[in-house]
């Protein structure tokens, strides 16, 4: 990559010069690749250890409730899962100023080797059966370090890619992240059914589980190396050049006092997102198994099905996302869910297995057009000097209240009203919130500079283009009065 043109303009833009070719960046292909590679694995890791926990929670509650029975079993066994969330935000802020103050690149390696240990230390925990109810303190503490560095990782991830990538298509790029979350949900529920498929639930039970635990240490080994070998972001290394807010950065009482109204507004932003992706990826293989009572392995195999549709389609959603903007994709995915939740779950209730799989399908798309945009859009939000910590606040506070503890809450009503349809009316609550607050508060931003950042070109020539479009010259103009400020 061309060094001189990683200069960006953050201090040219506080001191009010004029946008010119010098400030612009020119992104180079094969090293945005790479960074989507190694932040695309690692998350796939994250969701390799969401989806298989997920889809063993049936099992898993056997192995460490097993004083529990039927649905509060479930209740149990979802809440060890939403205990992570707890203390993802506390991971978020650590991480995330850290991530600010010495660079993306160092601390997402560390969040991927945390992670991969605790994945695979659940592997190694005895049964309830073996040790009691030491058994279940254990996979608790686990799980928590699980969240305290995931709490780093899916901020830092996105953060990296779109500091990594031209602006044109940072869209198409970025859903590159949310397909590694789609193969870490394939790998880990296609491991599970073959395993239950061969071994049958009885040795599932007594020690099938533990071998997809086993597998994060290889993957996480991978993935350090891949990251180990990236280059830091454009934007951070021009920040680090510029020497632009040593102070602030990694300032946690600069983010809170600074930048609430955007902090509150992404919270939104991930509320209804992580509700849909945590009800539709996380919630419905047990939904289907203990409360349908659909078969476990039929419905593992259902969902990995819909899954793997959903690749090309979160791909496609970022393409379009770079030419129509991502904000309108939202409001329709958001207009769609409001509209088709109901059915869709009439669909699933049906017992009939090609029903199912469409009213499935039906939530996928939507979330789909969601997977599409977010790693992009989310990112934009906040300004270089504190984009990960921010993010990483407004992520991880959002998912900890609203889309981790969605399968327990889901569960718990569906139990206590014995209303099978009550899922569809809790994405229709949410929905409807997402679309006040994406219509009147957010900008879109597809196609424009990261904020406190030089536009970012895959070409040179695409250079002079920039330098005539008078929505460009109004952007920068735009932005210099918000550093202002």
């Amino acid at each position: 990559m061309d060094k001189n043109r990683r200069k960006a303009n953050t201090s040219e833009l506080r001191a009010g010069n004029q946008l010119n070719k010098d400030n612009i960046t020119i992104v180079d292909t094969n090293t945005a690749k790479k960074a989507i590679a190694a932040t695309s694995l690692g998350n796939a890791m994250e969701w390799f250890d969401f989806g298989i926990y997920s889809y063993l929670a049936v099992t898993l509650g056997k192995v460490f409730f097993p004083e529990m029975q039927g649905s509060v079993q479930l209740i149990y066994t979802f809440g060890t899962f939403a205990a992570a969330f707890l203390v993802r935000p506390i991971g978020g802020v650590f991480f995330g100023m850290l991530g600010d103050r010495f660079g993306r690149k160092k601390i997402l390696a560390v969040t991927l080797v945390l992670m991969a240990l605790a994945t695979l230390s659940i592997g190694l925990i005895p049964s309830y059966a073996s040790i009691g109810a030491a058994a279940s303190v254990l996979l608790l503490i686990a799980r928590l370090v699980q969240g305290f560095s995931t709490g780093g990782e899916y901020s830092g991830a996105m953060t990296f890619i779109a500091e990594s990538t031209p602006d044109k298509k940072r869209g198409v790029m970025a859903s590159w992240l949310e397909v590694g979350t789609l193969i870490g949900y394939i790998a880990g529920a296609g491991l599970v059914t073959l395993l239950t498929f061969l071994l049958g639930e009885e040795k599932m039970a007594e020690w099938g589980w533990r071998i997809p635990f086993f597998i994060a240490g290889p993957i996480g080994i991978v993935g350090l190396y891949l990251r180990s070998h990236l280059e830091e972001t454009p934007a951070f290394e021009a920040m680090e050049n510029e020497q632009v807010n040593k102070k602030d950065r990694g300032s946690f009482k600069n983010i809170l006092v600074s930048h609430k109204k955007t902090l509150m507004i992404g919270i939104v932003i991930v509320f209804f997102y992580n509700i849909v992706n945590y009800i539709v990826l996380s919630y419905m293989p047990s939904h289907l198994d203990a409360v349908l009572g659909y078969g476990e392995t039929k419905g593992l195999l259902l969902i990995l099905i819909v899954m793997f549709i959903m690749i090309p389609i979160v791909l496609c959603i970022g393409y379009l996302s770079d030419r129509v903007g991502g904000k309108k994709i939202i409001q329709a995915g958001l207009i769609g869910l409001i509209f088709s939740s109901i059915p869709a779950f009439l669909m699933i209730g049906s017992g009939n297995s090609w029903l199912v799989f469409f009213g499935i399908m039906i939530l996928a798309i939507f979330l789909a057009s969601f997977q599409g945009t977010m790693p992009s859009l989310l990112p934009s939000l906040f300004y270089t000097d504190v984009r990960y910590g921010a993010l990483s606040v407004t992520y991880n506070v959002s998912t900890s209240l609203f889309g981790g503890t969605a399968p327990l809450v889901v569960a718990w009503l569906v139990s206590i009203t014995s209303n099978n349809n009550v899922p569809a009316y809790y994405l229709i609550a949410s929905s409807i919130i997402g679309i006040l607050i994406v219509t009147y508060f957010v900008k879109d931003t597809s196609g424009k500079p990261l904020r406190g950042s030089a536009p970012a070109v895959e070409e040179k020539n695409e250079i002079p283009a920039i330098m005539n479009n008078p929505e460009e010259a109004l952007w920068w103009k735009e932005e210099k009065k918000q550093l202002e400020r």
